[in-house]
């Protein structure tokens, strides 16, 4: 079976549809690693998604993107605020992967008003991320979150910055939530107008089943 593929957002990637997020992959020894992102490559999975709070997860990636780093789209994430800091752990994870750009780097679980207004602002990690852009780090900026306000401040976000990807929960329960599932329409609609890509986290469960 092939997975399908959609075209994310304005980058020219095709990513398939199921992401694979590099998060339990920190928690691992090498050895499973490398069993994992074997079934990842069988799978025929092109994007995965990192972040530097991961744990172990860019050390874990960095000798399977020694050999593989040109069949998939690479995104990492940094939760610094601050321009200088949210640089310093980009290059931090550059050097944790092993490689010399990233396709995406992602401000992490941008939630919170006063920490928005931070990575925003003069000095702030936005326009940290984009002069690293610029010189090659990365190749585009996204955003993500967690939480039933984070649609409203992805569309705040994106009257800010012209952030080429976001990242927010989709699922039954939340869009049960009549104001989230204003909220993630209007959302989908501005993506859609921009060709923003939609990614979405939680799209079946929150966490891991209770053994």
């Amino acid at each position: 079976m092939t997975l399908p593929r959609a075209p994310f957002g304005r980058t020219g990637h095709d990513s398939t549809r199921i992401v694979f997020g590099a998060a339990a992959l920190g928690g691992m020894g090498q050895a499973r690693a490398d069993e994992t992102l074997a079934l990842v490559e069988r799978a025929g999975i092109n994007h995965i998604d990192t972040a530097a709070s991961y744990g172990e997860s860019e050390l874990r990636l960095e000798p399977w993107l020694a050999a593989h780093r040109e069949k998939v789209f690479l995104a990492t994430k940094t939760g610094e605020r601050d321009g200088d800091a949210a640089r310093a752990e980009l290059e931090r994870s550059l050097e944790r992967l092993g490689v010399d750009h990233v396709d995406m780097i992602q401000l992490h679980n941008l939630v919170e008003p006063g920490e928005w207004e931070t990575a925003h602002g003069p000095g702030g990690a936005v326009e940290a991320l984009a002069r690293a852009r610029d010189e090659g780090l990365a190749r585009f900026i996204g955003v993500t979150g967690h939480g039933t306000r984070i649609a409203g401040m992805h569309r705040a976000g994106l009257e800010r910055f012209p952030f080429d990807a976001v990242l927010l929960p989709i699922n039954f329960t939340l869009m049960g939530d009549a104001a989230y599932a204003a909220d993630v329409e209007e959302l989908l609609d501005v993506c859609r107008q921009r060709q923003v890509a939609v990614q979405t986290i939680k799209s079946v469960a929150r966490r891991r089943w209770p053994e």
